[in-house]
């Protein structure tokens, strides 16, 4: 598991796991890194069977990975990246950012990164043009934690986690607000290796994750990372991401 979500919660990693290595029948190994790019260099690498990564990691390496299912929240596989700056800021548009010291989350990381590099691109901009500075924390709630205590001026985040975080942390969340909201895009996904496609270990992974909301351990690691359940979804979900990627090559 990247930081992509809510990882640093012990209560809910030990839940996860319970509940995986009963719902499949076989021991679970939950392995988390620091940064994307250690997961997605493991999961490549065939030496993890799936991994709970994002939708920018995906796209860039969906020739070798396959889908597992998607996260369902607010009842759809869906999320938005969030830019956000100090409530008492005089922002109203993302280019009342420029000049700022911005905290990204992962230069991986499609919410907290590609949104807003992506952003800039269509605008004939680039971070290092329109920031003053910036800097990635390696996880969205430190770029929280950045913006709410002065260290960033703005941020990138992931929509999710600044939403769940207010109803968890809301002292901490209160002193940023968000300034601007992406279009929609494909949750960050579950994914294995494509070497392991047929591996019955991965379809009974995938069986657990989407009938996790039939069981009741299951509905309680739900409930603790805030989402409705998991579902089987398509790639082209990610299209949109992959356009990004694609906007921010053609800019250089």
């Amino acid at each position: 598991m990247t930081p992509v979500f809510l990882s640093n919660d012990l209560e809910l990693l030990a839940a996860l796991r319970a509940y995986l290595s009963e719902a499949t029948g076989h021991p679970v190994e939950l392995v988390s890194r620091r940064t994307y790019q250690e997961i997605t260099a493991l999961l490549v690498a065939g030496q993890l069977h799936a991994a709970w990564i994002c939708g920018y990691p995906y796209v860039q390496f969906k020739s070798e990975l396959d889908l597992v299912v998607t996260p369902s929240w607010h009842g759809k596989p869906l999320y938005q990246s969030y830019l956000i700056a100090a409530p008492d800021r005089p922002a109203n548009h993302w280019q009342d950012l420029k000049g700022d010291i911005h905290a990204f989350s992962d230069p991986d990381s499609n919410s907290g990164f590609l949104v807003t590099r992506a952003l800039l691109a269509e605008n004939g901009l680039k971070p290092e043009g329109f920031f003053a500075r910036t800097f990635y924390t390696y996880g969205h709630r430190n770029v929280i934690r950045a913006v709410a205590s002065g260290l960033a001026q703005s941020g990138s985040v992931d929509g999710y986690v600044w939403d769940v975080m207010r109803e968890m942390e809301p002292g901490l969340v209160g002193r940023t607000r968000i300034v601007r909201r992406s279009e929609w895009l494909g949750f960050p996904p579950v994914a294995s290796p494509k070497a392991l496609a047929g591996d019955p270990r991965i379809a009974r992974l995938k069986q657990a994750l989407t009938t996790m909301d039939r069981h009741e351990e299951g509905r309680k690691v739900l409930a603790l990372l805030k989402l409705d359940g998991f579902l089987a979804t398509e790639p082209a979900l990610f299209d949109t991401i992959a356009a990004k990627v694609d906007a921010v090559r053609r800019f250089g």
